[in-house]
């Protein structure tokens, strides 16, 4: 480890900012909070702005880490404990300054913060939480706040953390508990779940089921000119120690508003896609997450234990897995429709909704003029917008090829699996040899270094993928 007695703010910050870019968190900020005129920046419901750096890093929130000290030893981990690196901790005070001169200059719309544990779980999430309370308590920071949770830290400093922030997190870090003993052996799947649920249940305004340990609330004990401060509490956790808090009722800001989300590595374990989307889908149903984001894995540490990234990481399989998550999420799929333990792993070549339908012929084509919104769902190259845009055009008039076009379909692949008024836009074979190959020759369908020439079966000497269907009419016709 390389420590540094004497580190500029800009150095930490350079060191600090490049550590957190294999934190994946760059969404939309689901909360809609405007200015109150006493306090700086507003929270926008349509969503944080986002610009990329050239390493793929989103600079439109300060994304930072408090330190990259860490006590664990996790082999997939940059900032783990045997890593000789520089290490570098900011200040709560520096980190709120840091904030507020950013945002007056018009850099960021917000903070992403997060941690490596520094002494314990708890001194961590005390630090954190100190930064938020000077942000929002100090300097009226009413922006957007992102910030992650430490699994094994106590209840109650989840709790307050939520009321400071407008979303928060927890890593799953590993799709199963068995990869997470093997490569992260200090962390257990039960730490990280625990805070996750208190977040769900907290969310819900259910205090009585969060299983928290007791506490009780005491009159202001302060000196100074807070003493008289009837806002100010002083809250005592399990072990004993005294937690300065200004209580806030939910009427003023409400406790996570933008909800939670976790992370996933990609790739450095052997779980198939299908455990991995069972594991997401879990989460969505049973905890109320807002996200799951994937990462593709890099073996930064270059450890023999992790699978080799020489070839680079896996992002087209990374790619799938919110392609199905968002399946999941606003098309009403579920996995065991996408994936099987016989089919464990997503198609490289086709997307997941094409695959889908390829394998469910018998369902298709769809009427658009007659078919509900879910079936419309179904059908590839229509979306939730184009979807809805049909429902309620066809309520005036019979929509053709010429109109769904203009309502967003994305006809290159809708053609295949659609009919307007019981005619398709032209003679189409409804196989799945012959669709699969035009589906391929599609330049957005056909990732990089893979040949556009790969089908479902070997080509005979009577398949043509350019013989056109109006030209073998024609044939049959000569040939009688």
């Amino acid at each position: 480890m390389v420590v540094q007695e004497s580190m500029s703010v800009q150095k930490k910050l350079e060191i600090l900012s490049d550590a957190a870019k294999y934190d994946v968190a760059c969404t939309s900020s689901g909360i809609n909070r405007k200015g109150n005129g006493k306090g700086m920046g507003n929270s926008i419901a349509a969503g944080i702005c986002h610009t990329f750096s050239a390493d793929g890093r989103c600079v439109s929130l300060l994304k930072v880490l408090y330190t990259n000290e860490c006590i664990f030893d996790c082999k997939y981990c940059i900032n783990r404990s045997s890593n000789d690196i520089v290490r570098a901790s900011f200040t709560p005070q520096e980190i709120a300054e840091l904030t507020m001169e950013f945002y007056r200059r018009n850099y960021i719309e917000g903070l992403f913060l997060s941690s490596g544990i520094i002494i314990s779980p708890n001194h961590t999430m005390e630090l954190l939480l100190e930064a938020l309370r000077l942000l929002r308590e100090v300097h009226h920071f009413n922006g957007y706040i992102h910030c992650k949770a430490i699994p094994g830290a106590d209840p109650v400093l989840i709790e307050l953390l939520g009321w400071y922030t407008d979303r928060m997190s927890v890593n799953l870090e590993l799709p199963t508990a068995e990869s997470l003993k093997d490569l992260a052996p200090h962390k257990n799947r039960k730490n990280i779940l625990k805070p996750i649920r208190q977040i769900q249940l907290g969310r819900r305004g259910h205090r009585e089921f969060l299983g928290l340990p007791d506490y009780k609330i005491q009159q202001p004990r302060l000196s100074g000119p807070e003493a008289g401060d009837s806002d100010i509490t002083e809250i005592i956790a399990s072990d004993g120690r005294m937690i300065p808090f200004r209580n806030r009722s939910p009427v003023k800001r409400n406790f996570v508003p933008a909800g939670q989300s976790t992370q996933m590595i990609i790739g450095a374990t052997k779980e198939s896609d299908y455990q991995i989307m069972s594991v997401a889908e879990a989460l969505y149903d049973n905890f109320d997450l807002k996200r799951v984001f994937y990462s593709a894995f890099t073996n930064v540490n270059r450890d023999e234990r992790l699978p080799s990234t020489e070839a680079g990481p896996p992002l087209l399989r990374e790619h799938r897995l919110y392609q199905a998550d968002w399946l999941i999420r606003f098309y009403g799929f579920k996995t065991m429709e996408l994936l099987d333990e016989q089919r464990p792993n997503f198609n490289v070549v086709l997307d997941p909704k094409c695959d889908w339908a390829l394998r469910h012929l018998e369902l298709f084509p769809v009427e658009v003029n007659r078919a509900d919104y879910y079936t419309l769902l179904r059908v590839p190259g229509i979306g939730t917008n184009s979807a809805g845009r049909i429902i309620m055009a066809r309520k005036s008039a019979v929509i053709d090829f010429n109109d769904l076009k203009r309502l967003g379909v994305v006809l290159k692949r809708a053609v295949y699996f659609i009919t307007c008024s019981g005619r398709t836009m032209y003679p189409i074979r409804l196989e799945e040899d012959f669709i699969t190959r035009q589906l391929v020759a599609l330049k957005d369908q056909v990732p990089q270094g893979i040949d556009r020439g790969v089908t479902y079966r070997q080509l005979s000497l009577f398949d043509d993928v350019n013989f056109q269907p109006d030209s073998r009419i024609k044939m049959q016709q000569a040939f009688v």
